[in-house]
């Protein structure tokens, strides 16, 4: 019985929502200068404990800057950067189905990958964003909305099944891309911050989810490894990670995507969000097409480069004595910093998948100690990860979908992600792979570009 109502009222939302986009007549207008997603309150925000609400709005929620009849309650919050400094970000929370507590969370991490903060979830779900890329009703749409709308199709069972959702730009208003560390901060402190929001209908210790893919996956599992430390609090109540496309050892996905086809480019566009997050002055290692590689990027979506920067490789964009990472200091410290085999070791349960077809998004087996991946992140780093998550007993259920690429493998992911959250929800034990995962790469955290 409670299988069919739950089917009912998820066929409801999903009909609701179709019928809002295909009825609605003329898309919202972008919030020009929206000067929510910064804080001028008039204590400084370093004085402010992590996860303190600076500012919260009831906004329509958005599909494709259209207005649909749900609503979302967005939440400024103070978080911190890859730096330790004291920043602010913003979460969105759409409620879950009825008026009363929610029953569960699910936190998800979305996978915008992108250097402009215009992409960021949080104005997709407001409508606010406005940049070129695509046109439609006449109009620029949005690179950021086109990506949320497609990633947001699996909410509405989550929401007819009383879950709430919580989705935080995991990049912060810069939109750091690819710094791991930060993602992870700027999720734990949009949980700490959607509890002390009445309207959010989320108690605190509120039993909670986290979900992510890609770049979500980025921010779900440095969000599942800072908790213990970072937010002891959130860390009680998280009950499980279900994440795919897992960048475990960037140094190695340089090494690896370098080069290729479709990925070169998103490589430029990691060394571009990592060089702004932890202050590397780039500019000084760079030739000069280096120089305009880096200009063109700066605040591009992957959406940009995709595709579009084929056979780009480290050595292009360097000056000569720079072709090997190793020999610029910054660049192997921050190395270390972001690479999730050095980094301490999640406490929740974990679901896992991983594509090892990257050949047909144009990227090459990567060679003596990488093995295949998916395009852009590498089976046998995140063999050797969850490998050592395992050695220390905690269960992990790890897919690994040969001949799949990167995008290719995101609707198995999906089914089966929500499946493991229910029963994680249900209090069902944890499934696990452990004993079953064959050895992986070396975790070292060596910057090694193939060069």
């Amino acid at each position: 019985m409670r299988t069919r109502a739950v089917a009912r009222a998820a066929g409801i939302a999903v009909a609701a929502l179709s019928t809002a986009v295909a009825t609605a007549l003329t898309p919202s207008v972008a919030q020009a200068g929206d000067t929510f997603y910064s804080y001028s309150g008039p204590t400084d925000l370093a004085a402010l404990a992590p996860g303190t609400v600076l500012d919260v709005r009831t906004v329509p929620f958005h599909l494709t800057e259209v207005p649909t009849p749900l609503t979302a309650i967005q939440v400024l919050y103070r978080s911190t950067d890859a730096l330790g400094n004291a920043v602010a970000n913003v979460t969105s929370v759409i409620r879950a189905a009825g008026a009363g507590p929610a029953r569960g969370v699910v936190s998800y991490q979305s996978a915008y990958d992108s250097l402009n903060p215009e992409d960021s979830p949080s104005r997709a779900v407001a409508g606010d964003i406005q940049i070129g890329g695509f046109t439609g009703s006449g109009r620029n749409l949005a690179v950021g909305g086109l990506f949320f709308s497609a990633e947001v199709t699996g909410f509405a069972l989550l929401l007819a099944q009383g879950f709430s959702i919580v989705v935080p730009d995991t990049e912060g208003q810069q939109a750091n891309f690819a710094a791991g560390p930060e993602y992870g901060m700027n999720t734990l402190d949009s949980l700490r911050a959607v509890a002390r929001v009445p309207e959010t209908g989320i108690a605190p210790g509120t039993r909670t989810a986290l979900m992510g893919y890609s770049g979500g996956a980025i921010a779900s599992n440095w969000a599942a490894i800072l908790a213990p430390e970072y937010a002891p609090e959130i860390a009680a109540q998280l009950i499980g990670v279900a994440q795919g496309g897992l960048l475990a050892v960037p140094a190695h996905t340089l090494r690896y995507a370098s080069g290729s086809v479709a990925w070169a480019g998103v490589v430029g566009m990691a060394l571009v969000g990592i060089s702004r997050s932890y202050a590397i002055d780039v500019e000084q290692y760079l030739s000069d097409y280096g120089r305009q590689v880096f200009a063109r990027l700066r605040d591009a979506s992957i959406i940009n480069v995709f595709l579009q920067y084929p056979g780009l490789t480290w050595q292009q964009m360097v000056l000569p004595q720079y072709a090997d990472p190793n020999s610029i200091p910054e660049f192997t410290a921050v190395a270390n910093a972001i690479n999730m085999g050095l980094a301490p070791i999640p406490t929740i349960p974990m679901l896992v998948h991983q594509g090892t077809g990257g050949i047909f998004e144009g990227t090459a087996p990567g060679g003596p100690g990488l093995g295949d991946g998916d395009g852009i992140m590498i089976a046998g780093d995140v063999r050797a990860l969850l490998n050592r998550y395992c050695a220390t007993g905690l269960p992990v259920r790890y897919r690994e979908l040969p001949l799949l690429s990167h995008g290719a493998v995101v609707p198995i992911w999906a089914l089966e992600t929500l499946a493991w959250v229910n029963a994680r929800f249900a209090g069902e034990p944890a499934p696990t792979s452990c004993g079953q995962i064959a050895p992986g790469n070396s975790l070292a955290a060596e910057v090694d570009s193939g060069g």
